[in-house]
């Protein structure tokens, strides 16, 4: 499978942005669905935006919806997540991943995702 790794999380006050990227390596994403998820400390791992392998067709959870962007490049085999107007409920370890189906919709199911980045730590100050 395809192996992914996150960067760009940080800390950044209240109202800020922060961007994530997601390098993938082992073989091309172009054919893949993508997602973000994040999970904070105690709490299980949620969905937060969804892309279609060709670009174009998103999907995000209600609580970013409007603030938050997801994007792909398949030509340099990258995903993006711009993050604006941070609050501090959005503090959490963000994930990309990869929708390990061959077919199918855009999914906020944690379980149709095959593929994961290690993390990347992102804290909202008030």
């Amino acid at each position: 499978q395809v192996h992914l790794v996150e960067s760009g999380g940080g800390l950044v006050q209240a109202g800020g942005s922060l961007t994530l990227s997601c390098a993938a390596s082992g073989r091309t994403i172009s054919n893949s669905n993508m997602g973000w998820f994040r999970q904070a400390p105690g709490k299980e791992r949620e969905f937060v935006a969804a892309i279609r392998w060709s670009g174009g067709t998103t999907a995000y959870a209600d609580s970013v919806k409007g603030r938050f962007t997801i994007s792909r490049d398949n030509a340099k085999n990258t995903e993006t997540l711009q993050m604006n107007s941070l609050k501090p409920e959005d503090t959490a370890v963000y994930y990309c991943a990869a929708d390990s189906r061959l077919w199918g919709r855009i999914t906020m199911r944690v379980g149709d995702y095959g593929a994961w980045g290690q993390g990347t730590q992102v804290t909202v100050s008030s």
